[in-house]
């Protein structure tokens, strides 16, 4: 219910922003993601897709890695999969590794074309960044999720995370669609995806915060209900926030630019 209106509140906020350009020029979730985007995002221009002229706060293949981890995060919490503390069985675990080798063949054909003597397989396009890319966000999804929750829970559910083929191919089924939402060119439904990608960027440096730091104080396995979850996540996000901050703030520092690299188009 609460996932339902926070999203028609993106679509009404996101008709009223694409509706008057200056509107989308200065949307500050938008501003704010393109610094979270900046901290882990070559954020190339000509390797990004836009709203009506207005470049995504991730190129095409981050978008793609970062909102199959949001989607892939929220489908597993609302089908009940909070607990579930095993990785994938063995063949979907190494389908879902083929998925991230599959992004990085892609990955150095599109860098082989910043050198012109160097060969490469194929021409690069951004529907394939962004395809690739969400085939490795899945497999983030589904490896990091069960860490997280083994991480927090008592009495986690020892089940794996998803069991079948049947499972990997629902969760297929939605990141296509997500990717045809993409492709669309819709503006309005363009802005609500640019913002849910950089909310993945969050959500996996947040999951990753708090393994690492429940880790650290040990005090992992501890938690029986979920309010017992909010401090921990809370500070981990709150550290994401800090991390990737400083890490956009160094680059711009560095560079000059949150947006793409001196030299590289």
């Amino acid at each position: 219910m609460a996932l339902g209106i926070l999203l028609l509140a993106l679509l009404v906020m996101g008709w009223y922003t694409v509706t008057d350009s200056s509107h989308l020029a200065h949307d500050p979730l938008l501003a704010g993601s393109d610094y979270l985007g900046a901290a882990l995002c070559h954020r190339i221009t000509s390797r990004s897709f836009v709203i009506n002229g207005r470049q995504f706060p991730l190129c095409a293949r981050c978008t793609g890695m970062y909102l199959g981890v949001a989607l892939t995060f929220a489908a597993l919490f609302l089908a009940g999969r909070g607990r579930r503390t095993n990785l994938p069985p063995l063949p979907i675990l190494l389908v879902l590794i083929g998925f991230i080798g599959l992004m990085g063949v892609d990955g150095l054909n599109s860098y082989a074309h910043f050198f012109p003597t160097l060969p490469h397989l194929y021409e690069p396009q951004n529907w394939l960044r962004l395809v690739t890319g969400m085939g490795t966000g899945l497999a983030m999804g589904l490896l990091v999720f069960p860490a997280l929750a083994q991480t927090l829970w008592r009495d986690g559910d020892g089940r794996s995370i998803i069991e079948s083929w049947g499972e990997l191919l629902g969760l297929v089924l939605l990141l296509a669609v997500a990717v045809l939402l993409v492709l669309s060119n819709q503006p309005t439904i363009a802005y609500v995806l640019a913002l849910v990608s950089a909310t993945g960027v969050l959500l996996i440096v947040t999951a990753l915060n708090a393994v690492l730091l429940l880790m650290v104080i040990k005090r992992d396995g501890l938690a029986q209900r979920w309010p017992e979850t909010a401090v921990p996540l809370l500070i981990s996000l709150v550290l994401a926030v800090v991390e990737l901050g400083a890490l956009a703030i160094l680059r711009f520092n560095l560079l000059g630019t949150i947006t793409g690299f001196p030299g590289l188009a």
